[in-house]
């Protein structure tokens, strides 16, 4: 391969004329590998090739290690260097290219390209079976991919594109491995039909293909069950990866609520380099190392408890070295004349860099020895793990002593080196050492087994049944080995607890090493549940568990739906919710309108709704009125959070109750009668109304008037003057108070109405004010002065403040008014509106 006079006879020159050789031909630019869309027509296809040598090369490409023929009436074309592929097909073209650099002094062989064709098949045109599922359970949708390479990305659209289904907090996970959609708990508005959405991305284009819908109807349920998580989608036990390259592992878990997942590697510390994956469904683990090689473990938690699924990550080398040094710089076939001046030692690693022998190495413990102490306690068990740095695999076995260790009741070699024992006794305790072997060599390593006393619960926590808002203390006490130092933790349901949280519920009730009690203050609902207690040394645990009932206010009822709707009611019906362990004593009904932002108390039938009942009617409601509605549930201990509120409905529209007033007329022309009224009390305010007039007689109705269109005012604000204050300045009183805001579906505020009578008077007198303050007359003696003061504007009179005014003893004092005053202002109100009408 070298040039005449150029051969070296002495070992130690080799590796520099390897370098000046490499100088005077190299590569500049490689071939790649690339993926052709299958049928693409008036395609063409370019693999590059350019070498830097002296004197300048010419080129010949193989292709499967056959020459190709590059001619007039061929379908290859050469430039410079680069072969030009034209009208790729996949039966003739795909497969693995070389490019051969030429010129006298040799031949450089380029890296390998593959050329290979992409296709995406369409999905069968039959329809899919429609699937149903329970409120509050799992379920998964098969994606059933059509034929395709290279790999798939997978998404699922809802009901229509561009309508993808997202995560949601978790709730819903695609994966990238099957294409399937994975569902944590099912509700009821995940009804719908759902496409599979694939998308193949090659060099040069990418393409898409969705399937026919799968129909997903969700059935409702009285009270959706909790259930603890259960992973259902579980990475292999095995996963076998590239040093450099990237590897992911999926994790997802069914369970309600929703469950959590966190990811650990069980034998070593999780790489930084996972980032916020190690917190989702796919663990990604890029530019991999021997380092990252180990058990990962997913798990998925949640209030109702916790799974747990482990697979090992091997990580495989790769001959990187022979690209990164010297990229095929003669072929294999050419090495032998340069084996006889090879030491075995540099042999190995010349056919290594020349590509000629794959990675070898003999055992070797320096980097990953046998732990040298492994503390174990009592009872126990215990893991010795072997590991190695070895090509190929070597045979690895365990000895105590001069003893060989198999396989026993108690005694456990697995294949990968890890040695178990079970059942420990202080006779255990010694010398062991890992051997392994391969044809290049053998090493050994050895650790020490020191046998502790086992660490074990004296005091366990017991049940309590407490109500929201108390304090408990669950205690725990333990004993262990002398020499180790002992920690407690706490789990509520399996999740662990933060017992630092300076503000927090929880807190360890400091005391002796061997006592770990926790306190629980103002205890909330959330916080009943399984506490296990975790005493804990380096070599092992003990746990125990108690109950803690927590009771308190009823939670939200379900599935509240509004049924017969007519004018001025309608009947609600809801499933019952949690009663926290006190029974349910009654229910309350909610309701807001459209032109309402705050619910109110509505009038039902019956008045009084029992805690057993899981409907009732809701009266005196508007006719042609939007309303919304909420059930709350109470009991001996409180009232509960509200349900989600119901689907808006609107009531169905009546006819006006109010006859209309102020009757008049005149002013028509001859044999012409013009009579004129007003229709008042019977608008839904701020609402667009189309108004047609008809007259009628015994015979029926005539002829409609041309409709007239009218927008009724904004209604006045529902809040009352705040903040109301007094100052006194000889025999007279100012009254003070803040603006009222009017929102954006209320009328404007125009000035405040001011209503006062003295005591002993029986004649209300009525101030106008433009200002937010007013002077009175003091009362005289012990006497007092009854004031309303609200606010008007367009759409009426707003809420209003009562106050009384008293002299007692010479002092001024001043309250609000909650008693039957309010009752008579609202008599004077309507005689004077009376008398108006009058």
């Amino acid at each position: 391969p070298l040039c005449p006079g150029q051969r070296q006879r002495q070992t130690r020159l080799l590796l520099l004329t390897t370098a000046s050789f490499s100088q005077t031909r190299v590569f500049e630019e490689q071939p790649s590998s690339l993926i052709y869309p299958e049928g693409l027509p008036e395609g063409k296809v370019t693999l590059n090739c350019q070498a830097r040598a002296s004197p300048a090369a010419s080129y010949r490409w193989r292709v499967n290690g056959s020459e190709v023929l590059i001619g007039e009436h061929s379908h290859y074309t050469l430039v410079a260097g680069n072969l030009v592929i034209n009208n790729p097909q996949h039966g003739r073209d795909s497969g693995s290219y070389q490019c051969l650099a030429v010129n006298r002094c040799g031949t450089i062989v380029s890296r390998a390209a593959n050329l290979k064709f992409g296709y995406l098949r369409d999905f069968p045109l039959e329809g899919r079976s429609p699937q149903t599922a329970y409120e509050g359970t799992g379920t998964f949708l098969a994606c059933q991919a059509p034929a395709h390479y290279p790999a798939l990305s997978y998404r699922w659209i809802l009901n229509e594109f561009p309508s993808f289904v997202q995560p949601d907090g978790g709730r819903w996970f695609v994966s990238q491995v099957t294409g399937n959609l994975y569902l944590a708990n099912a509700r009821t508005n995940d009804t719908g039909n759902y496409f599979c959405l694939t998308t193949i991305n090659m060099d040069i284009s990418t393409k898409s293909t969705f399937s026919k819908a799968v129909q997903l109807t969700v059935q409702p349920e009285a009270t959706p069950r909790k259930s603890a998580p259960n992973i259902r989608v579980r990475f292999p036990s095995e996963t076998y990866a590239l040093a450099g390259h990237t590897t992911q592992l999926e994790c997802f878990a069914y369970g309600n609520p929703t469950p959590k997942l966190r990811w650990r590697k069980v034998d070593g510390i999780l790489p930084s380099k996972v980032g916020a994956s190690a917190d989702g469904p796919i663990l990604t683990l890029p530019d991999l190392s021997f380092d990252d090689e180990g058990v990962y473990e997913c798990e998925a938690y949640s209030s109702e408890g916790r799974d747990t699924h482990q697979g090992r990550v091997s990580v495989q080398g790769t001959a990187l070295l022979k690209e990164i040094l010297l990229p095929s710089l003669i072929p294999c076939d050419s090495c032998s004349p340069l084996l006889p001046f090879l030491p075995p030692s540099f042999l190995l690693c010349f056919l290594f860099w020349m590509g000629c022998a794959t990675p070898v190495q003999a055992p070797d413990f320096r980097l990953n020895p046998v732990r040298k102490l492994v503390p174990a306690a009592r009872g126990g068990q215990v893991k010795m793990e072997c590991k190695p740095r070895a090509a190929p695999k070597p045979t690895l076995f365990w000895s105590r002593g001069t003893e060989l260790l198999t396989n026993s009741s108690r005694v456990t070699v697995m294949p990968d080196g890890v040695l178990w024992i079970y059942n420990i006794s202080r006779a255990d305790e010694g010398k062991y050492t890992c051997f392994a072997e391969n044809y290049l060599g053998k090493a050994n390593s050895t650790g020490h087994l020191s046998v502790r006393d086992a660490t074990k619960i004296t005091l366990a926590p017991s049940n309590a049944d407490i109500n929201q808002g108390e304090n408990v203390t669950l205690q725990c006490h333990a004993s262990h080995d002398p020499t180790m130092d002992l920690t407690f933790t706490w789990s509520l349901n399996g999740v662990l607890l933060d017992l630092e949280e300076p503000n927090g519920h929880y807190h360890r009730i400091e005391g002796k090493e061997n006592i770990g009690d926790l306190a629980i203050v103002n205890t909330q609902l959330s916080q009943a549940g399984i506490y296990t207690c975790s005493a804990q040394t380096v070599v092992d645990s003990a746990v125990a568990s108690g109950r803690l009932v927590v009771r308190g206010p009823p939670g939200p009822p379900g599935g509240l739906v509004v049924k017969s709707v007519n004018e001025t009611a309608v009947e609600l019906r809801w499933s019952r919710g949690y009663d926290n362990h006190s029974p349910i004593g009654k229910y309350v009904i909610m309701g807001r309108s459209e032109h309402s932002h705050d619910w109110k108390k509505m009038r039902t039938d019956p008045a009084n709704i029992e805690g057993n009942a899981e409907s009732a009617r809701v009266i005196d409601l508007r006719p042609w009125m939007d309303y919304e509605f909420q059930v709350i549930a109470s009991n001996i201990l409180g009232s509960g959070e509200p349900s989600m509120p119901s689907q808006p409905v609107r009531t169905k529209q009546a006819a006006p109750t109010v006859a209309p007033s102020g009757l008049g007329g005149g002013g028509g022309d001859r044999n012409e009668l013009i009579i004129t009224w007003t229709v008042s009390n019977v608008s839904l305010p701020n609402t667009l109304y189309h108004v047609t007039v008809l007259a009628y007689n015994s015979a029926g109705t005539g002829q409609p008037s041309p409709r007239t269109t009218v927008i009724t005012k904004k209604p006045p604000p529902n809040r009352p003057p705040g903040n109301v204050s007094w100052k006194t300045d000889g025999a007279w009183v100012t009254l003070r108070w803040d603006h009222v805001k009017s929102m954006d579906n209320e009328s404007t505020v125009q000035g405040y109405k001011v209503l006062y009578k003295h005591e002993g008077q029986s004649a209300l007198k009525v101030l106008d004010k433009g200002k937010t303050s007013v002077n009175l007359p003091l009362p005289k003696d012990n006497g007092y002065v009854v004031l309303e003061i609200r606010s008007w504007g367009e759409g009426g009179d707003g809420a209003a403040h009562e106050v009384i005014v008293s002299r007692d003893s010479g002092g001024l004092m001043i309250t609000r008014r909650k008693t039957v005053w309010t009752w008579i202002f609202s008599i004077y109100r309507c005689f004077i509106v009376l008398i108006f009408f009058l």
